[in-house]
């Protein structure tokens, strides 16, 4: 049975209603949040400064935010309840935590990005710098590649989904989607796309919410802790779990598990190092917020799988042999199981049409915001590291800007192409979720080290990069033909061939950089670094550029405010300078500048990025699940109400942390746009009258 046979529970017209309606609904609050960034403060997205980077000057709430919002995909909450649903309380704890680290660690790259190039807009731009066009070119490939990956999966598990609670077409869900994103993105700019990452991440953690406590505290199916662990224990019996303890859905000891969750932190390490949209986050922040900023981001991401899987993927296996379940009274498929619908069936089965509703607004928003990275991010390196830096070198704002909204509408239709591709030749979620770091994980250190190590030569980096791809290949299609004697699609997503391409790709990566900078070494002197981009900055963020000083259409001219009192007393209220807010921005763009020309004040901020990486990764990869693992230790009925109880907890905390925390930052703006809608309506009733 295939998931065409499930009936959908919402008509077609909502599927299409939920990916144009709210696509374009996104896109006008955007106009809305330009219009009103443009006019209260000193940032204007006609820069392509700003429109790229920033400014280089957004807190670390909202960049927090967008972390979650850029590593939340449609693979994040559907591969999190499929390994749920095959290995138990161990799959989404080990898809939290082997994806996690990695923001952590890159909190460390962060740090040196603003150390060594504070100026740069793409991490290709350092390559570049240090190695020279060659070496250049190879990184390209391995970012793009990244960004490909990434962005089809994103359709591919948005539009299975889709399709399966509605009937909608699967291929014009694929296109479709990215329609309103392009939009909205090419409307508003990185910041204002760090708004609406916000806003979509805060409804996504509400609706994760929602599901934790119709679950846990009131659903008739389920409805407490103590009936999930009598369930899930009916299921042990009925339905072991190959390579658990006792064939238990309730313990960490899970062979399968542990051999994703260590997939997991190699494909992670590939998709947030070579991925621009994470160094974007860095470029984007403020030297002096930005560790601290990846730290709060990584701990709040880790809520969303863990939270999400440990509810609707453990409510998908306790309720398969309920009537309510969609595939009663037949188990899921495999085919159903790598789409990842088990998350959605088990939304089904509780909640019927409002938890379709429900679910189909997450995966929307989860696609989305994290389609707007990947879009932004793909447009800066085809902007500054192909056409800027090949094409057109003396290329003005302006030129720079047309061309960025360019690359975002051809790579939202070139991320749709690939994943109609993969869905036409039979390459799902789960396949594509496993191979893709064996493709890219050659490159992971490599990239890693052209920031924080000197002496990597640019030898050692692209043979780190080429070598590690060609052994995880290798690794990767022999282990397929010697443990299941042929190679197609099926043999190929096991966990054991992907695993061991895996491992290749990363660990050849690393072995063969390093030993060849060793053996040849480079001594790299990072103010040539510090040199990018600090002739001329491009763009215009200040709050004097033209577009500024011209008065829009309609409005009085500079001579004739002069003459007009009221109008004078008008110019001054709405001139921005006069803001308090633009003060404060005014105030920490002097003490960037001052970190930026001595990058020394960042050593606190490098070692505290140090310590709580390693601090954090131990943490969550070996002190807690290692002991229970070895221990053999099946959940007690209280350990497991405990287990329960963290997850509301973690949610909770990255609740706080990416929704109030962003709108404590603004609230002196929030307080100066207020003033300035009040007294503007003043002045010009008084013009009126």
């Amino acid at each position: 049975m295939s998931s065409s046979t499930i009936a959908p529970v919402l008509p077609e017209g909502a599927g299409y209603g939920v990916v144009v309606g709210i696509g374009f609904f996104f896109a006008i609050v955007m106009a809305g949040i330009s219009y009103i960034q443009n006019r209260y403060t000193k940032y204007s997205t006609k820069g392509s400064e700003e429109f790229n980077t920033a400014s280089r000057s957004v807190k670390s709430g909202l960049i927090a935010a967008g972390i979650v919002s850029a590593w939340t995909w449609a693979a994040t909450l559907l591969q999190s309840c499929t390994v749920a649903y095959e290995y138990g309380i161990s799959g989404p704890f080990w898809d939290a935590a082997g994806a996690t680290v990695q923001i952590f660690m890159f909190a460390v790259l962060a740090c040196k990005v603003k150390q060594n190039a504070p100026r740069c807009h793409t991490f290709l731009e350092i390559i570049h710098r240090r190695y020279g066009p060659g070496p250049h070119m190879v990184f390209i490939f391995f970012a793009l590649l990244t960004n490909i990956l990434v962005a089809s999966q994103l359709l591919l598990g948005g539009s299975a989904v889709v399709t399966a609670l509605t009937g909608m077409n699967v291929y014009a869900a694929i296109f479709l989607i990215p329609l309103g994103v392009s939009v909205y993105v090419v409307l508003g700019g990185l910041r204002a796309t760090f708004l609406c990452d916000y806003t979509h991440t805060f409804i996504v953690m509400i609706i994760i919410l929602y599901f934790m406590f119709s679950v846990y505290t009131s659903n008739a199916l389920i409805g407490s802790p103590t009936k999930m662990f009598e369930l899930l224990a009916e299921a042990s019996v009925k339905r072991p779990v190959e390579g658990n303890q006792n064939g238990s859905y309730l313990t960490l000891k899970s062979n399968y598990a542990l051999i994703f969750g260590v997939i997991q932190l190699c494909s992670g390490l590939g998709t947030v190092f070579l991925d621009q949209g994470y160094w974007q986050r860095a470029i984007a922040s403020r030297p002096t917020t930005a560790v601290r900023a990846y730290a709060l981001g990584g701990m709040a991401w880790f809520a969303i799988p863990f939270g999400f899987a440990t509810t609707l993927g453990l409510a998908a296996v306790a309720l398969t042999d309920n009537p309510a379940y969609p595939t009663y009274p037949n188990n899921m498929t495999t085919s159903q199981i790598s789409s990842g619908l088990s998350g959605p069936f088990a939304a089904v089965a509780l909640l019927g049409k409002p938890g379709s509703i429900a679910l189909l607004l997450t995966l929307f928003m989860a696609v989305t915001s994290s389609s707007s990275s990947e879009l932004i991010a793909v447009s800066s390196i085809l902007t500054f590291d192909v056409y800027k830096m090949y094409m057109k070198p003396l290329a003005t704002p302006e030129q720079l800007i047309k061309v960025a909204h360019i690359m975002i509408c051809v790579f939202g239709l070139v991320m749709a192409a690939f994943a109609c591709i993969w869905n036409a030749i039979g390459i799902d979620l789960g396949w594509l979720f496993l191979v893709m770091g064996l493709l890219i994980g050659g490159a992971v250190f490599p990239a890693a080290f052209t920031i924080i190590w000197k002496k990597q030569s640019k030898y050692g980096a692209v043979s780190g990069a080429l070598g590690g791809l060609a052994a995880g290949l290798i690794a990767w299609l022999v282990t397929a033909k010697t443990y299941y004697g042929d190679l197609s699609v099926t043999t190929t997503g096991e966990s054991y061939p992907t695993l061991a391409g895996n491992m290749a790709s990363v660990l050849t990566g690393l072995i063969m950089t390093t030993v060849i900078s060793y053996i040849k070494p480079d001594d790299f002197d990072w103010e040539i670094t510090r040199g990018i981009n600090a002739a001329s900055e491009v763009g215009s963020p200040v709050g004097d550029s033209s577009s500024r000083e011209q008065s829009p259409p309609g409005l009085p001219s500079d001579a004739e405010k002069k003459s007009c009192p009221l109008r004078k007393i008008e110019s001054n209220f709405n001139h921005n300078s006069t803001l308090p807010t633009v003060i404060d921005e005014e105030k920490e763009a002097r003490e960037d500048r001052e970190i930026m020309e001595d990058p020394t004040r960042l050593r606190g901020a490098f070692k505290f990025a140090c310590i709580s990486a390693t601090a954090l990764t131990l943490l969550m990869d070996f002190i807690i699940p290692i002991p229970m693992f070895l221990s053999h230790y099946v959940f007690s009925r209280g350990f497991f109400t405990g287990w329960v109880v963290i997850s509301f907890i973690w949610v909770f905390f990255a609740l706080g942390s990416c929704a109030i925390l962003p709108v404590w930052e603004a609230a002196g703006f929030f307080k100066d746009f207020w003033r300035e809608v009040r007294v503007g309506k003043k002045v010009r009733d008084e013009i009126k009258s």
